[in-house]
C-alpha cells in the first residue's frame, strides 16, 4: 500500500480529504483483486444440467454479450441447432465488469449502423424477454475545449446528417443547461447525442440469453472447448469435457481467450488484453439533488468518460500510452486457467493526471467518497476495431472478437453476423472490421505497440488522412522502401509502407494533420503536374496479387466475375458481385497463358477478396490452384506523356502505341531484368504497371530513374494518384462501389456483361434491379470551396433537406476545382443540377457535371487522331 499512497499524496496534496478516501478504497480494491485464480489445472469442470447436443448448425464459443447476442439473433431469425458453449459462466471475461456505455456516435460510417441497431434493440429487449436490462438513456455530451476539437465535431456532423442518428453540435450555454455540474471555463462547444446512455452488462447478457433460449438456442456452461478439428466435408468436430459436437460452422466469440481458440487451428489472432480502470463514488449530494439523470460526459482533452451511477458518479480514464498496461503475458503464456471474473490490482498513479482534469471539469468530484475501483481486462486489436466475419484460409470458421467496446457493439454485430450467415453475404459493407485485414505480418511486437498506441490515442483528435506510427515498419516493405523512406511521407496500407507524397528542399516535412489544406497540398499539386506533363514513378507493391490456374480456372472466374474474361495477353477490369447484386470487389484480370490468370486487387482488400474466391472454389468443387503472391512481387507504376520514351531506353521491346496497346500485357526485359509489363491507365495518363520479383525491384527502379533524367522523371505518391483518378472520373472500390451499392447505380455498366452465357454470381439479382429501375445514381460534382476539400461521406443537401452523400473527393489541380462523387436520387443526378455539400459545418455550392473533367490519355490520343484524320 505504501507505494500507492505515496503516489496519491504526491499527486493530490492539494486535496488531502480526497487522498484519504482513495487510500481506503485502494485497500478494498487490492483485497478484491488479489483473490487466487480458481482451478489451475483445467481439470475440474462442473457438470452440465442437460445433455450436450451432438450436432449444431452454428456453434458459438464464448458467453459474453457478443456471443450471446449472436445466438439470440440466429435463433430469432429461424436457424435451428444454434449452440453456445461458455467455459465457465455467462459474462465471465470482460462483459461483467464493463462500464456499459451505449452511444449512437462513431466516426466510422457503417459502424454507426451497428451502434444504432444496438440501442434500438436494447430499448425493447426487456419487453420482449421479460428480463430487466437496466437501460438508462440520459443522452451524452462530448466536450470540446480546443479549436481543433470543435473542427472535429463539425467534421463528424457532416458525416452524421445522412444517417438516422440524432446528434447536435451545441453551444456552451446549452452544455451548461444539460449538465449544470460542469465548470464551463474551457468549454467551447459540445456534441450532444440524445438517446445515448448506459446499460447493465450482466442484465443485458442475461436478457439476450433468455431471448436466445426462447427461440430455441442451446446454451451450455461450464463447457470449455478443448479442441477444434476440421472434417473433410468442411465441418468441425468441437471437443469439450462433456463430449463432441459436429458443427457446420464455428464462431469464435471468446473475448480475451480468442487467441487460444484460434491457436487450436493454427491462427494467431492479433488481440491483446488491456488494463482498463474506472472509479465509482458513493452518493454525491449535488448529483442526488438533480431533477433528471446527468448525460454521459466525455471530456476528450482529459481522456475520460463520466456518468451518473445511482446518486453517485462513475469515472473512467483512457491512460496515456506510456502509462497504460498491456497484459502481454496472456499473449505469450495464455490466460491463467480458471480466470473468469477476477480483476487486476488497481494502480492509482496511472490515472492521477486524468483525476486532476476531471476534478477541474466536474468540481463535485473533489468531495466524493469512492466506494470501488475496477481494473479489468478489455480486449484490443491493433487498430481498436473488432474482427467480425469469416476467416480466410479456414473453411466455416468465423470470428466476433477484439471488442474494446463490446456492450454497444454486441446487438448490432449479432444482427450483422446472423444476416450474413443466413444469406451468404454481409448485409452492408463493414470491411474495416474484416478479420482478414491482418495477416502474418501482424507480429506480437507490432500488435503490442499498436494496441498501446490505440489505447493512448483513444480520445485524441481524429483527423482525415491520419497516420499513426507505432510498430512501423512491419516486414511488409517493398524493394524500394529503403531508397524512398526519407524522401517522403509514408502511409500505412495493410502492413505496407507506401509513399503518400514526396518532399523537396524548402518543404515543411513535419507531420501536420488538419481538417483543412495542410503542408501536403503544394507537394501533391507538384506531383500531379509531373504526371500530367512529364513522367512519374510510384510504388504500387501493396496491390494484392493472386495467381489462378488449373483445369477449371476459366469456369471459376467466369462464375465469379460479371465481365467477360480477357484473352491471353490482355487485361480488363472486372467485378465480383454478391448474390443480391452488390459490388463485393473490383480487380484487374490478366490471362498470362491459356488457363493461367493474374488477379490484382487493392491492398486493403487482399485477403477479403481471396477468401471470397477460395470459398467459391470450394463450394463449386472447381479444380483450380490459387496462390497469393502479394509479398513476392514488387510493382512500379510509370505514368505520364514521357513514360514511353523512358522505358524504351531500357528495353528492346517495341513500346510504341501500335505495338504495345492499352490493356495489353507482355513479358519483357527491362534493364536486362525479366518482368511483366501491363499498359494501363490507373492515373488516366499514359502508363505502365511493371511486375517483378521483389529482390529485383531496386535495380529496376534505379535504372528507370537514371534513364528518365532528360525527361524530368520524379517520384509521386498515392495522394496525387487519388486526385488524378478523380478528375478522370475513375471509380474507387470502397468508395463509389462496395457491398452497399450495385454496379448499375455506380455507373459501371460497361464492365457488367449481363448477356454473357455464364450465370455469374449476382446476375439474376442485377436483372431484377435493372427491370425495377434505379432510385439513385452516382453523380459527379464540382464545388467552389476555400481551404477545405471534400474527401467522402459528407452530407449532400438540396432545398434544406438531406438528399445524399459524397463517396470520395479531392482537389483537382488541373481544373483548380474541388471534385466529388456522390449518390443522389435519380431526379437530382442530372447534369446542371445544383446542390450543396456540407464541409466543416458550412454548406458549399456544388453542381452535377458531365464526367470526366479531364480526359484520359487514351481518349485524348484517340480524339487527336480522329481530329487529324478529319482535317
Amino acid at each position: 500500500m505504501s507505494t500507492i499512497l505515496n503516489i496519491i499524496n504526491t499527486k493530490m496534496r492539494r486535496d488531502l480529504a480526497w487522498c484519504r478516501r482513495l487510500r481506503r478504497v485502494a485497500e478494498r480494491s487490492i483485497s478484491f483483486a488479489s483473490r487466487k485464480h480458481a482451478d489451475e489445472s483445467n481439470g475440474d469442470v462442473g457438470a452440465l444440467r442437460k445433455r450436450l447436443k451432438d450436432t449444431a448448425e452454428t456453434l458459438i464459443i464464448g458467453g459474453g454479450c457478443v456471443g450471446v447476442s449472436l445466438a439470440y439473433h440466429l435463433a430469432k431469425l429461424g436457424q435451428k441447432d444454434v449452440v453456445l458453449l461458455e467455459k465457465s459462466e455467462l459474462t465471465a471475461g470482460s462483459t461483467w465488469h464493463a462500464a456499459g456505455l451505449t452511444t449512437y456516435y462513431h466516426p466510422g460510417i457503417n459502424l454507426k449502423k451497428i451502434h444504432y441497431y444496438s440501442i434500438k434493440l436494447y430499448e425493447q429487449l426487456e419487453a420482449e424477454t421479460g428480463q430487466a436490462v437496466g437501460f438508462h438513456q440520459p443522452g451524452s455530451i462530448r466536450i470540446a475545449s480546443t479549436v481543433s476539437r470543435v473542427d472535429e465535431m463539425k467534421y463528424q456532423m457532416t458525416r452524421t446528417h445522412w444517417h438516422s442518428t440524432p446528434q447536435f453540435l451545441i453551444s456552451p450555454e446549452e452544455v451548461q443547461e444539460l449538465c449544470p455540474l460542469l465548470n464551463m471555463d474551457k468549454v467551447l462547444a459540445g456534441l450532444h447525442t440524445p438517446g445515448d446512455g448506459h446499460i447493465d452488462p450482466y442484465s443485458l447478457t442475461m436478457a439476450l440469453a433468455a431471448g436466445a433460449r426462447m427461440h430455441g438456442a442451446h446454451i451450455y456452461n461450464p463447457a470449455p472447448v478443448t479442441g477444434l478439428f476440421p472434417t473433410p466435408d468442411g465441418k468441425w468436430d468441437v471437443h469439450t469435457p462433456h463430449g463432441t459436437i459436429r458443427a457446420n460452422r464455428v464462431v469464435n466469440a471468446a473475448g480475451f481467450w480468442a487467441r487460444e481458440v484460434g491457436q487450436m487451428i493454427g491462427l494467431e489472432h492479433p488481440t491483446i488484453p488491456v488494463h482498463h480502470q474506472y472509479v465509482v463514488t458513493a452518493t454525491v449530494a449535488e448529483v442526488k439533488a438533480l431533477k433528471k439523470e446527468l448525460p454521459v460526459i466525455r471530456d476528450l482533452e482529459g481522456s475520460y468518460y463520466l456518468r451518473q451511477e445511482r446518486d453517485g458518479l462513475l469515472f473512467g480514464p483512457y491512460e496515456k500510452q506510456e502509462k497504460m498496461v498491456l497484459q502481454d503475458s496472456w499473449v505469450t503464456d495464455g490466460v491463467p486457467p480458471g480466470f473468469g471474473k477476477e480483476l487486476f490490482e488497481s494502480d492509482l498513479d496511472r490515472i492521477m493526471d486524468h483525476v486532476e482534469m476531471a476534478m477541474e471539469m466536474v468540481p463535485v468530484l473533489k468531495h466524493a467518497d469512492i466506494i470501488n475501483i475496477v481494473s479489468g481486462p478489455i480486449t484490443y486489436t491493433p487498430d481498436l476495431l473488432p474482427m467480425v466475419g469469416p476467416h480466410q484460409g479456414v473453411q466455416n470458421y468465423w470470428t466476433a472478437i477484439g471488442f474494446g467496446y463490446g456492450i454497444i457493439h454486441a446487438g448490432g454485430v449479432g444482427k450483422f453476423l446472423s444476416d450474413w450467415i443466413l444469406s451468404g453475404e454481409p448485409p452492408y459493407d463493414l470491411i474495416e472490421c474484416d478479420p482478414n485485414r491482418y495477416s502474418k505480418w501482424t507480429t506480437v511486437p507490432f500488435m503490442c505497440a499498436k494496441a498501446r498506441e490505440s489505447y493512448g490515442f483513444n480520445n485524441l483528435v481524429g483527423y482525415p488522412k491520419e497516420e499513426r506510427f507505432a510498430g512501423r515498419p512491419t516486414s511488409r516493405v517493398s524493394g524500394v522502401y529503403e531508397l524512398l523512406k526519407e524522401k517522403g511521407s509514408m502511409g500505412f496500407h495493410a502492413g505496407w509502407e507506401q509513399p503518400h507524397y514526396f518532399y523537396k528542399p524548402g518543404d515543411d516535412v513535419r507531420y501536420r494533420p488538419s481538417f483543412k489544406r495542410t503542408n501536403w497540398f503544394g507537394p501533391v499539386g507538384r506531383e500531379c503536374q509531373l504526371v500530367m506533363e512529364k513522367v512519374g514513378v510510384i510504388d504500387l507493391s501493396p496491390f494484392g496479387k493472386f495467381m489462378v490456374k488449373g483445369k477449371d480456372s476459366h469456369k471459376l472466374l467466369d462464375r465469379l466475375f460479371a465481365n467477360t474474361l480477357p484473352k491471353v495477353g490482355l487485361t480488363n477490369i472486372s467485378h465480383m458481385l454478391t448474390p443480391r447484386g452488390h459490388v463485393y470487389a473490383e480487380l484487374t484480370i490478366t490471362q498470362l497463358a491459356p488457363g493461367e490468370f493474374m488477379l490484382i486487387t487493392g491492398s486493403g482488400s487482399e485477403l477479403h477478396d481471396l477468401r471470397w474466391i477460395e470459398r467459391e472454389r470450394t463450394d463449386g468443387g472447381y479444380d483450380v490452384d490459387i496462390s497469393n503472391v502479394t509479398d513476392g512481387i514488387g510493382v512500379l507504376g510509370v505514368a505520364g506523356p514521357n513514360s514511353r520514351r523512358v522505358l524504351q531506353k531500357l528495353t528492346s521491346e517495341d513500346m510504341s502505341d501500335g505495338a504495345f496497346r492499352f490493356l495489353h500485357c507482355k513479358s519483357i526485359e527491362l534493364a536486362d531484368i525479366p518482368l511483366r509489363a501491363t499498359r494501363i491507365s490507373y492515373t488516366g495518363e499514359l502508363g505502365w504497371e511493371l511486375y517483378m520479383d521483389m529482390p529485383k525491384m531496386e535495380a529496376v527502379y534505379q535504372a528507370i530513374m537514371e534513364a528518365g533524367q532528360e525527361e524530368g522523371i520524379d517520384n509521386f505518391g498515392t495522394y496525387a494518384m487519388a486526385s488524378l483518378r478523380l478528375e478522370k472520373g475513375f471509380r474507387g472500390w470502397g468508395a463509389e462501389m462496395n457491398c452497399d451499392t450495385n454496379p448499375l447505380e455506380a455507373g459501371l455498366d460497361y464492365f457488367i456483361k449481363l448477356n454473357k452465357p455464364a450465370d455469374f454470381v449476382g446476375k439474376q439479382a442485377l436483372l431484377e434491379i435493372k427491370s425495377q429501375g434505379l432510385t439513385r445514381n452516382l453523380a459527379y460534382l464540382t464545388m467552389d470551396t476555400d481551404d477545405v476539400d471534400p474527401e467522402g461521406n459528407e452530407t449532400i443537401w438540396h432545398n434544406g433537406k438531406v438528399v445524399g452523400n459524397t463517396t470520395s473527393g479531392a482537389y483537382s489541380y488541373t481544373t483548380r476545382k474541388s471534385l466529388a462523387f456522390g449518390y443522389l436520387p435519380t431526379h437530382l443526378a442530372t447534369i446542371g443540377q445544383n446542390v450543396e455539400v456540407e464541409l466543416l459545418g458550412r454548406k458549399y455550392p456544388a453542381t452535377v457535371v458531365q464526367e470526366p473533367l479531364v480526359q484520359t490519355e487514351p481518349t485524348r490520343t484517340r480524339l487527336q487522331k480522329k481530329s487529324r484524320g478529319g482535317a
